[in-house]
């Protein structure tokens, strides 16, 4: 079989390693077919409106009348079976060179022999049996030829049919057959491999573009294709997903009004490659801009990224390198934070140490703990893996960590309040990060978010097309030019903190695509909230 999946027709059952495609095949039958019928219409209509001698029918009129009638009969019969198929191709194309070699044959011999000229039409037919037939079958089809030629002259020399024979140019035209057989094969072997060899480029082409179609919509990196009009030629999953489109846009104005002018203004200047967009459900997207030269047209890349993957991969990045750090340090601090720890309480143990003293040697005690914790939590961080996202409902885990965090606190039931709104929220989060997220926050409430004036609301809900988590407390808020500096590492406004809660809690919720803030509520009341992303509309 071909590349192509069409099949290979054998025509003659000489035919050895001989071999053309069943459309090919069939095409040069029926053009066959049209010279034939053309050719019998011609024997017919130059036999019946002569008006002047023709050497047509000249030696026998009714042998000629008979040939020619039969020639376009046979003819008509050939183009019926040929147009429904009714027969195989190697019988029609035999029965069609058998034909055409006898009744021409008479034809020229009812016409006055060789010298009628007519015997050259005779060629046509094996050239294309050579073509259509091909092989040792095209041969033997010429072989008749000439047999025939040949025992033509052999009978009119022997019935003195002609005034004159010619052996020699019945010799010369069978000669003439064989050679043309043998070329029309060659020629058509030649073509026979040149289609081949079309069609498994072509084959391979379509595989390759199969293939880089195949690539480019399993990409996690957004691909447009646009044209300088801004007409979208192409669209992969990915861009759809990101862009939250359920079909290919039309145009570049269609995705982002901002998208297409940023688009046009770079084409004025390469220098604007980037734009940067953020959509109706805050999700932030960067896009680059690449030109993508074919030929004589040029189309144009446009490489959509999702602002909170990239920071996951640099989060992860930066955890790797800040673990390198610490695992190299720690050992070092702790060993001299050791001893000085261990000093003090000898200290402190010291009967005749006056009570001035012992207060010396328990600042010793606490911020030798508090340099401990710090490095506890930077520990923490160095020891950090990449999140393992999956799906959360977050009615029932939030109901589960709720009480399983108050059972750990050692805290009633009643200071904290949990609030649901109305329908189904899911998450795509790790859940080992989403618990110390909350630990931390929840933990910062019942410290600094005086629980004693009421419980601390503990909420779910949607909130700008992604399912949100709020922990909203009763203290009195960070104070306003605090709040730039909230999230920064060793940033604390107290002296118990070590100000590395919030910046890991920060570094987490990126980790997972996710976005920590800090708000207030429209009573005033100071909260943080969590922006997960939707298990709906993520994907790895």
């Amino acid at each position: 079989m071909p590349e192509n999946n069409q099949s290979i027709i054998h025509p003659c059952p000489f035919s050895k390693g001989y071999g053309i495609p069943e459309a090919q095949a069939w095409l040069l039958l029926k053009v066959y077919f049209v010279y034939r019928l053309v050719l019998a219409c011609l024997f017919i209509s130059m036999y019946y409106g002569r008006v002047t001698p023709s050497l047509l029918g000249s030696l026998n009129d009714q042998l000629f009348h008979y040939c020619s009638e039969v020639y376009l009969l046979l003819t008509l019969a050939s183009g019926f079976l040929l147009r429904f198929r009714l027969a195989s191709y190697s019988f029609q194309a035999q029965f069609l060179l058998f034909s055409d070699i006898l009744l021409l044959t008479l034809i020229m011999h009812a016409s006055g022999g060789i010298k009628s000229g007519i015997g050259i039409l005779l060629a046509v037919s094996v050239a294309s049996g050579g073509v259509t037939i091909g092989g040792r079958c095209a041969m033997f089809f010429a072989a008749i030829a000439s047999l025939l030629v040949l025992a033509d002259e052999i009978y009119a020399d022997l019935t003195d049919s002609f005034a004159t024979t010619s052996y020699t140019y019945a010799g010369m035209l069978g000669a003439a057959f064989l050679t043309i057989a043998l070329l029309s094969y060659v020629l058509a072997k030649r073509s026979e491999s040149l289609l081949k060899l079309a069609e498994q480029h072509q084959q391979t082409i379509a595989n390759l573009e199969e293939l880089n179609h195949y690539i480019i919509q399993h990409l996690q990196t957004g691909i447009i294709i646009t044209n300088r009009k801004q007409n979208v030629q192409l669209a992969n999953t990915a861009a759809l997903k990101m862009l939250n489109l359920p079909k290919k846009p039309a145009q570049l104005c269609d995705i982002s009004v901002r998208l297409a002018e940023d688009f046009s203004d770079w084409l004025h200047n390469k220098d604007l490659d980037q734009s940067q967009l953020t959509l109706a459900n805050q999700v932030e997207i960067r896009v680059r801009f690449m030109l993508l030269p074919t030929g004589g047209r040029s189309f144009y890349m446009l490489i959509l990224e999702d602002i909170a993957l990239y920071n996951q991969h640099v989060q992860q990045s930066k955890l790797a390198s800040l673990g390198r750090l610490t695992a190299s340090i720690a050992h070092e601090i702790r060993n001299p934070l050791g001893a000085i720890s261990h000093a003090g309480q000898l200290l402190s143990e010291n009967p005749d140490f006056s009570p001035q003293n012992l207060r010396l040697t328990q600042i010793i005690q606490s911020n030798s703990a508090r340099v401990n914790q710090i490095i506890e939590d930077i520990l923490q961080l160095s020891r950090r893996q990449a999140s393992r996202r999956e799906k959360i409902q977050l009615k029932p885990w939030l109901a589960h960590y709720l009480e399983t965090f108050m059972l750990e606190q050692m805290i009633e039931p009643k200071a904290f309040n949990l609030q649901f709104d109305q329908g189904s929220l899911i998450a795509f989060i790790d859940p080992g990060h989403l618990k110390q997220i909350l630990d931390n926050l929840c933990q910062n409430a019942l410290t600094y978010g005086s629980p004693e004036q009421g419980p601390i609301i503990l909420r779910g809900f949607m909130a700008q097309k992604s399912p949100c988590i709020e922990v909203i407390d009763n203290g009195p808020g960070i104070e306003r030019e605090h709040l730039s500096h909230l999230f920064e590492p060793f940033f604390t406004t107290s002296n118990k903190g070590t100000g590395l809660g919030l910046f890991i809690c920060k570094e987490l919720a990126e980790l997972n695509q996710a976005k920590l803030g800090y708000y207030f509520t429209e009573s005033q009341r100071s909260s943080f909230r969590l922006y997960l992303s939707d298990a709906d509309k993520s994907f790895n």
